[in-house]
């Protein structure tokens, strides 16, 4: 067999990071560790290539090889899905889908030839089996969850890494709390599966061997959500791997809150070399809290627990959400104000919408309120269902977040107050790679020169430089990406102006 894994586009998005991609000479963030694990599952003997749209093209020629695409895809890719799958029955390609996008909305692609959903490790094999024998089927899915110990090593070798920024490796699946408005419960259940410790070294192993030196993102829904493994068996683990090895990665990963309520645990994170969590903190508002049963985040200081994880050399990037029922008319006045307090650079703040598989999205269902499908970019400013504060309003004051949060000189201030305080304790606060010399004299011209942060810029760069710098890589880095978040929300506020004209 020749199977073509295809990984469909992502469209420029708050997380695609593809204007500060262009700094460092890469083309993507993340690599698809989906394909890649599939890929690791399929016989040994049969070729496999990887085509991720979003850092090469898919030509006629890649289709017309393969004996079967194999297709995986989250919901904000559904329009590169749709084109490729065009592409597909156009030549007369057979298609073998799954991922989130798939198990969520399988009905929608009818064109697909078999569908192979939930989690590959349980459907995948009777599908093998079923096409061995010559008679594969069209839908295989599962209410099961799998044992992740017996997930294999993704195949990063069909990658090209040099196309990176950073690799992804899972230690973990699902979530111990149940957000209204997310679905990973619904996809990975709400108890914890996590990976033994030998799995996750030899992960990092195989990466290293492979010459990669930059950065590694824990993609899990909830790095602690066992964090009695974690600080028992995986940290020390990767502590002592991380010792040996000279310190070769900077590791980043997504948490709760309640993070900052485990001081041993922050500590050995740091001494493993995390350096960044990104929390979803959603609401600097208690009963909005309330109503989408964030339970990690009600009845806190906010504003200290991120302090505290932020005092102990993790920088937290955030999640934030208007657009609840209880949010009242101040909400985005308290959301710029808690956003510029607490210091946080990386603020990802989105209009609330309802996937499929969530709480939110039966409750709306229920009250008649649904719209449309999600676009799986809730930046855009685009919701799927009728909320209670009026849209018109909702619109308007998630405009002037957004312009106020990620204006020069709101973010230029919130990135040095944030490293004024910044005391790191990890081995590497910045590790310098090849290109990233280069990126550092783009920004001098690109935000220096021509830029209309000008003069923030110009302020950052030389007080980090002369009062801080050890952090004077993080302080450019910092000023790259800010700009990547000005031209996509400027991207956003064009798309938006032209549809209301038309």
């Amino acid at each position: 067999m020749r199977i073509l894994l295809i990984y469909p586009e992502y469209p420029d998005t708050f997380w695609s990071f593809s204007y500060a991609l262009k700094f460092i000479s890469k083309k993507a963030a993340n690599p698809p560790l989906g394909l890649l694990t599939v890929a690791a599952m399929l016989p040994a003997e049969w070729e496999k290539k990887l085509v991720d749209m979003n850092v090469k093209e898919l030509k006629d020629a890649d289709l017309l090889w393969a004996d079967y695409v194999f297709l995986s895809a989250m919901s904000i890719q559904k329009e590169s899905v749709k084109a490729v799958l065009e592409r597909c029955e156009g030549l007369s390609v057979k298609v073998v889908a799954g991922g989130p996008l798939f198990t969520h909305d399988y009905e929608e692609f009818v064109e697909v030839d078999h569908l192979v959903l939930n989690e590959a490790e349980i459907t995948l094999p009777p599908f093998l089996n079923d096409l061995r024998e010559g008679r594969p089927g069209h839908l295989y899915t599962s209410d099961k969850l799998i044992d992740v110990t017996t997930t294999p090593l993704p195949l990063w070798e069909l990658l090209d890494l040099r196309q990176y920024a950073s690799m992804s490796i899972q230690y973990s699946r699902g979530c111990p709390f149940d957000c209204e408005f997310c679905n990973i419960t619904s996809l990975f259940g709400r108890i914890p599966r996590t990976k033994e410790r030998s799995q996750v070294i030899a992960e990092l192993d195989r990466l290293y061997s492979l010459g990669w030196r930059e950065g590694v993102f824990f993609v899990d829904d909830n790095f602690i959500g066992n964090k009695k493994k974690l600080k028992n068996e995986i940290l020390p683990a990767i502590i002592e791997w991380m010792e040996r090895r000279k310190y070769p990665f900077s590791l980043s990963t997504e948490a709760s809150i309640n993070l900052a309520d485990d001081e041993e645990l922050m500590r050995m994170m740091v001494l493993a070399e995390f350096n960044t969590v990104f929390v979803g903190i959603e609401s600097p508002h208690e009963a909005s809290l309330i109503e989408c049963t964030k339970i990690p985040n009600r009845d806190r200081d906010l504003m200290a627990s991120v302090r505290k994880i932020q005092n102990f050399g993790l920088e937290v990037q955030a999640g934030f959400i208007v657009g609840f029922d209880k949010d009242p008319s101040s909400i985005f006045e308290r959301m710029i104000g808690f956003i510029q307090e607490s210091r946080i650079a990386t603020a990802m703040v989105g209009l609330l919408n309802a996937p499929r598989g969530t709480k939110l999205y039966e409750r709306l269902l229920r009250e008649n309120r649904l719209l449309k499908a999600v676009t799986g970019d809730n930046t855009d400013f685009s919701m799927n269902f009728i909320p209670k504060m009026s849209y018109e309003k909702l619109l308007l004051g998630y405009k002037e977040v957004i312009n106020t949060i990620y204006s020069p000189k709101h973010y230029y201030a919130r990135v040095k107050a944030f490293l004024g305080d910044y005391r790191p304790m990890q081995k590497k606060v910045f590790h310098m790679r090849r290109g990233y010399f280069g990126a550092g004299l783009k920004s001098l011209v690109v935000l220096g020169i021509i830029g209309r942060e000008r003069f923030q810029y110009w302020r950052l760069f030389f007080w980090s430089l002369f009062r801080r710098p050890r952090l004077f890589p993080l302080a450019i880095t910092y000023a790259i990406c800010g700009f990547h978040f000005r031209k996509i929300f400027e991207q956003h506020f064009r798309m938006m102006q032209r549809k209301n004209i038309s």
